[in-house]
């Protein structure tokens, strides 16, 4: 069959790949290169070939266009109201209190989420492993979209999985046994009961492990070495799924000759059983992939024609595999170990030729969605993927295939000594190479300039020339040649980049999350720092692996809570803070646990940037470290002025007024998140922006921006951004500003 489309298969895919994402992205670029590529295709092959290959590449076109008009459809006629759902039992997860699940009804899939009311209803669910049907009181909400340039879009992950609106659980008024279900049922429940035997039969860190390289499944409690993993560039020993796949499917086939079944039997059967495979697993695209292209190997496919195929297949079951990052970066390894043939080189060499070809191969996909690379991957993965494949994996299945018997917990210390391991290497070793984040341009272009250096790797010049180009195309995605001042959306807080043209940057404030009421003890669950997810992966996505001054305005947590985090994951030249934050004790403390140089600034400082200064305004003498001690900022930045104010309020406004009579800016940044107390009307009078700046978290406690405060801004035709409302706001250009928002 595929000999018959009179053209290697692998063209037929790279034309409907340019198809799918020009529909899905609505690339231009990708267009013009579909066209030449089409243009060649005709030139090139007879036109019997050329037609009967357009009329395939139509067909997938127009599959594509009704999927995706489909989903913009179902995202507008998703359900308003819910009241009974059936849950998804091997989605279910527990942090403290903390009940998260996947649940459906009448044919929708919804998120959920739930805050546990007890500590035997938290009991009662980390055991449930049976399908239940939940009768509830709730809310249905769309998710949040992506709030920063470069950053992770939550609506848009989960329209990828067919969910539309999350609920939201106020009360669960009954559960009931779910009497009939399907297989596809019968396949999560399966997996929830092997997890939930596993977390209670075995301790950690082994049951961690067992879950994750068994069934997919890691909690929250693994997010610390799951974090480690991924510093260490090593986590798709657990994402990635081909040794699972080929270590379940050789001992499947082994098992079942064994028992004397003839080889074609077991052929058929191989279908069945990766179906089987792949619902315990979650049905993973890695897997699906995975156990795609095993079948199509015992077909005789092998290579170029076997990867293709599989991308076809998968994206006619699952057409938004290539709108994830899992999709992506497991058809990318595909596809690289598919383009690879060192048979001539020795074992060793191979084995060596391998994994540095995948390791760098995979450098540009891993930039755009994670921003750093870490060298010392290379090695580690070559060391421990041997360790993964030939002990570790052969262990936890027998561990698990022998526990309704005999648990095999002895075998915890050796994953104890391995996290060890670990963690020592991890402080030893260097921190990722934080490259940046390449436009789709540019990643297109090293793309291309990849493939040819793998097509003409024995020509020296032409290795070297192309070499030097692509390290130039890193330059630019790590060094990008324009100035920027981007309010960063870090929610219900501050924080504020500026950086210019020759790399220099300056940062005020990180932003943090305010703890109101402490928790009791079963309440309490792993908490992610708020930067981990907003501030640091922008910075990182601009290639900025360095601070060169922190300025904290005040001690206040929304303002500086998110400190430690920052500086341990960025390295912080020097923190600039007012004599007024440290007669706070805490504060102090803890700049005294940082590996950064703090220093006191006040009125009169300037700071270097983009051939001009930010001038220190305020404090104009040593304060308590709150709203009206906040170090004010101000410069006049590529012929525009700002004014960055912290959460200064009207007393503080009124007494810089006294002290700058004159100032008037073209950019504010309010004072105080936009609060009632703050940009009064003698201010802004004053002051005379055209451009005001809210950093505000959505449906804050605190309401703010404060609708009075909107008011005096609106009465004086002051241009308002919002972080609430458009995300993150960027002004960028190499002689004159352009505003972007996120929304």
């Amino acid at each position: 069959m595929i000999k018959s489309l009179g053209l290697p298969v692998i063209y037929l895919t790279f034309l409907v790949c340019l198809s799918y994402l020009i529909l899905a992205y609505h690339f231009l670029g990708l267009g013009i290169l579909l066209s030449i590529a089409l243009i060649g295709l005709w030139y090139f092959y007879p036109l019997k070939i050329f037609v009967s290959n357009l009329i395939l590449l139509v067909g997938f076109l127009l599959y594509f266009v009704y999927h995706f008009q489909q989903m913009e459809l179902n995202d507008k006629q998703a359900s308003i109201q819910v009241n009974q759902v059936q849950v998804i039992p091997d989605t279910m997860s527990i942090n403290g209190d903390r009940l998260t699940f996947q649940a459906t009804a009448d044919g929708w899939r919804y998120q959920a989420f739930y805050t546990l009311k007890s500590v035997e209803e938290k009991e009662y669910f980390s055991r449930l492993s049976q399908t239940v049907t939940l009768e509830v009181e709730g809310e249905l909400s769309q998710a949040s979209e992506k709030r920063n340039f470069s950053g992770f879009d939550y609506r848009a992950y989960l329209k990828n999985q067919g969910i539309y609106r999350i609920l939201s659980i106020q009360s669960i008024k009954k559960m009931m046994i779910t009497q009939k279900i399907s297989l596809l049922d019968y396949l999560h429940q399966w997996r929830r009961q092997a997890i939930v035997s596993i977390k209670q039969g075995f301790p950690a860190p082994m049951s961690h492990y067992m879950t994750g390289l068994l069934f997919g499944y890691l909690d929250k409690d693994f997010s610390e070495m799951s974090d480690l993993y991924q510093e260490l560039g090593i986590i798709h020993l657990f994402a990635l799924s081909g040794m699972q796949v080929g270590f379940f499917i050789h001992y499947f086939r082994k098992i079942c000759l064994r028992l004397g079944l003839r080889q074609d039997w077991v052929d058929g059967l191989q279908l069945p059983f990766s179906f089987f495979y792949a619902g315990l697993t979650g049905f993973s695209i890695s897997v699906i992939r995975s156990l795609m292209q095993a079948f199509l190997g015992r077909l005789g496919l092998k290579k170029l024609d076997n990867f293709a195929l599989t991308l076809l297949i998968c994206l006619l079951a699952m057409p938004n595999v290539l709108l994830t990052t899992a999709g992506v970066l497991s058809f990318a390894y595909a596809f690289i170990i598919s383009m690879m043939d060192f048979s001539q080189l020795n074992q060793m060499r191979k084995k060596l030729a391998e994994v540095l070809t995948i390791s760098l191969g995979s450098v540009p996909i891993l930039l755009t969605y994670f921003s750093v690379f870490q060298p010392w991957s290379i090695v580690l993965t070559a060391l421990l993927s041997f360790v993964f494949d030939q002990v570790i994996l052969p262990l936890l299945s027998l561990a698990f295939i022998i526990s309704p018997i005999y648990k095999l917990t002895w075998l915890n210390p050796l994953f104890v000594i391995l996290e060890s391991l670990l963690k020592g290497f991890g402080s030893w070793l260097t921190k990722p190479l934080i490259l940046g984040s390449p436009s789709a341009w540019l990643l297109f272009v090293v793309l291309l300039i990849l493939a040819f250096l793998y097509d003409y790797y024995r020509n020296k010049q032409f290795v070297i020339v192309f070499s030097i180009i692509l390290a130039l195309l890193f330059f630019l995605v790590k060094n990008p040649l324009e100035n920027e001042v981007t309010m960063v959306n870090v929610g219900q807080g501050d924080s504020i980049l500026i950086r210019d043209m020759s790399g220099k940057t300056i940062l005020i404030d990180t932003g943090g999350r305010l703890t109101v009421n402490k928790k009791e003890v079963w309440r309490q669950g792993v908490q992610s720092v708020n930067a981990k997810d907003s501030l640091i992966p922008y910075l990182k996505s601009r290639g900025i692996g360095r601070i060169n001054q922190l300025i904290v305005t005040h001690a206040h947590e929304d303002h500086m809570g998110d400190l430690e985090m920052l500086t341990k994951e960025l390295k912080v030249d020097q923190l600039l803070v007012s004599q007024g934050s440290l007669t706070k004790t805490g504060f102090r403390n803890r700049l005294g646990r940082l590996n950064s140089k703090v220093k006191t600034v006040s009125a009169g400082d300037k700071l270097p940037i983009m051939n001009s200064a930010l001038q220190v305004l305020a404090p104009l003498k040593q304060g308590d470290g709150g709203n009206d001690d906040s170090v004010v900022l101000y410069g006049r930045l590529l012929g525009w002025t700002f004014l960055f104010t912290g959460d200064l309020e009207e007393a503080g406004e009124q007494e810089l007024l006294a002290t700058y009579p004159n100032l008037q800016v073209d950019v504010l940044k309010v004072g105080h998140h936009g609060s009632r107390g703050s940009s009064s009307s003698n201010f802004l009078d004053k002051v005379m922006p055209k451009i005001a700046l809210i950093s505000a978290g959505p449906n804050n406690r605190y309401q703010h921006p404060h609708q009075e405060t909107l008011d005096r801004l609106n009465e004086r035709a002051i241009k308002i951004y919002r972080t609430d409302q458009q995300g993150a706001i960027r002004f960028s250009g190499q002689n004159n500003w352009q505003l972007d928002t996120v929304c």
